[in-house]
């Protein structure tokens, strides 16, 4: 449920951000503008290891178009640092107090530090909400705990305005934090967090903001869109605009699907293409999701260590993975040729231990996850693990009638393309213009993304550092499998969240 996960090794990633936004008042929209600065590896780790964290907790006309009117805009820029998290100030109370919070797709809740936070050292790095200051506070007082990977935040809940822009929604629900129980929070440059999911995943049961400026008449229409700018070099670094989409941001019509599961802003994605080849891995259909708070694409490991490979990024060697290849590559070669369903090959190996309810592994996890099952010893986790990869690998080079000896090679490869333990993998810099672009299928249509899209560079020279876009996140059912699409998708396309319609629009980022 919570939004946030860092590790205690990644204090130094945290992000920066300052916002004004505008509001139209003859057409009821919010148009926030955003500024931008380089991207570096740190921040890569943390967005991803902070998305991990909250996945784990857990159509009016299709392609009707929404515009702003045609009125002078204010435009105040907010600033972006390193294309991770967006980040924006908005005012709560009677006269208004600024708070600058990340606005996050993946989460529900508004929370910002408690002038009643008297023991944890990061509230007194941040601006704390004083209910007595305000004309308009109303006490609630329920106690409300949002945990996350490497700390939590818990407070209580209150009630007062709050300003997007000259907007004010009133009566908002939102959580004062008395704790912030990580060292990752004194760092942080923001405040606090203004989710944009929906209230089934809001702690507490509290209607989100957007949902209440919906529900009190101060929207045109029952949306809210993001454009991100992905010009390191341009000062102005995207768009989030309330009630409307900015028909200057994108081209042609956005295609739209609906939403499948309220929550997160779930939907059913296609087939993945790497290059000219599928995958196949999504043919039937694969959720997805799309979030703002996160900068990577991520998904299941062994996909992804499919297409990393292919764009030639390196992760960990795992020995496990080889280890399987090299013993028991023949063995799974033969049942599958023989029959045998994919699902039980590992098990009439040997590999998957059945522990009296269930199999040690019952879907395919990191092969870098250490914790041990009962009923198996992490060994045997790992090994399993490793072996239900090496199945999914050898399954989709028999659909493409590969050699036994060619395949085996192929999967013992993929062995060392596995990401490091937070998802990450590196690329050679010089590499880029001979990778191939790698496709998405939505709504039935292509959405390519070309190596220059879902390659992050930070630093020049020789010290130019490429990370590959693809992250590993494996989330277990019902929540997972799971893909993730962040900033490096919703940078080449402009996305739209209709909460009218209950759908999502993409379409190519002008």
């Amino acid at each position: 449920m919570g939004s946030l996960m860092w590790h205690k090794y990644l204090l130094v990633a945290v992000y920066l951000w300052a916002l004004t936004c505008s509001l139209v008042p003859a057409y009821g929209l919010v148009r926030i503008g955003l500024k931008k600065r380089p991207l570096d590896l740190q921040t890569i780790k943390a967005a991803r290891a902070e998305r991990e964290a909250n996945y784990r907790g857990s159509l009016k006309g299709m392609n009707q178009n929404h515009y702003l009117g045609s009125s002078d805009e204010d435009i105040v820029p907010l600033n972006n640092y390193m294309d991770a998290q967006y980040y924006g100030e908005i005012g709560i109370g009677s006269p208004p107090q600024n708070f600058t919070v990340i606005f996050d797709t993946g989460s529900s809740n508004l929370w910002v530090p408690s002038s009643k936070c008297y023991f944890s050292i990061a509230c007194y790095f941040h601006t704390r909400y004083k209910s007595s200051k305000s004309s308009t506070y109303t006490a609630i007082g329920t106690s409300a705990k949002i945990t996350y990977g490497s700390g939590s935040i818990s407070g209580f809940f209150s009630q007062d305005n709050v300003e997007v822009g000259d907007l004010v929604v009133k009566n908002q629900d939102f959580i004062e934090a008395t704790k912030e129980g990580s060292l990752t929070f004194v760092l942080a440059k923001f405040d606090g967090l203004l989710g944009l999911g929906f209230q089934e995943i809001s702690v507490g049961n509290a209607t989100p903001v957007w949902q209440t400026m919906a529900e009190q008449g101060l929207l045109s229409d029952d949306v809210f869109s993001f454009w991100l700018n992905r010009d390191t070099t341009a000062e102005v670094g995207g768009e989030l605009v309330f009630g409307g989409v900015d028909s200057k941001h994108y081209k042609g019509k956005h295609t739209y699907v609906p939403v499948t599961r309220k929550g997160y802003w779930q939907f059913e994605m296609g087939d993945i293409v790497i290059g000219n080849l599928s995958t196949g891995v999504c043919e039937g259909g694969c959720a997805a999701v799309v979030d703002s708070g996160t900068s990577l694409l991520t998904g299941p490991t062994t996909i992804v260590t499919e297409i990393n490979h292919a764009i030639g990024a390196e992760g960990v060697v795992s020995a496990e993975c080889k280890q399987v290849v090299s013993q028991y590559g023949d063995l799974i070669w033969d049942l599958l040729i023989s029959g045998v369903q994919p699902d039980q090959v590992c098990k009439q190996l040997g590999l998957c231990i059945f522990n009296g309810a269930q199999y040690v592994s019952t879907g395919i996890e990191t092969v870098v996850e250490k914790e041990s099952r009962e009923g198996s010893s992490a060994g045997d986790s790992a090994l399993c693990t490793a072996c239900e990869m090496a199945v999914v690998w050898a399954q989709n080079q028999l659909k493409q009638k590969g050699a036994k000896d060619k395949v085996l090679s192929y999967i013992n490869e993929l062995c060392e393309s596995l990401p490091s333990p937070l998802g990450e993998s590196i690329i050679d810099c010089n590499s880029i213009s001979s990778m191939p672009n790698v496709t998405f299928t939505i709504g039935d249509k292509p959405f390519v993304l070309t190596p220059e899209q879902y390659i992050l560079k930070t630093g020049e020279g020789i010290a130019a550092i490429c990370i590959s876009g693809f992250g590993a996140l494996d989330l277990a059912p019902p929540t997972g499998p799971l893909w993730i699409l962040g900033d490096v998708f919703m940078g080449p396309y402009h996305t739209v969240f209709d909460f009218g319609d209950l759908k999502i629009g993409f379409a190519e980022a002008a």
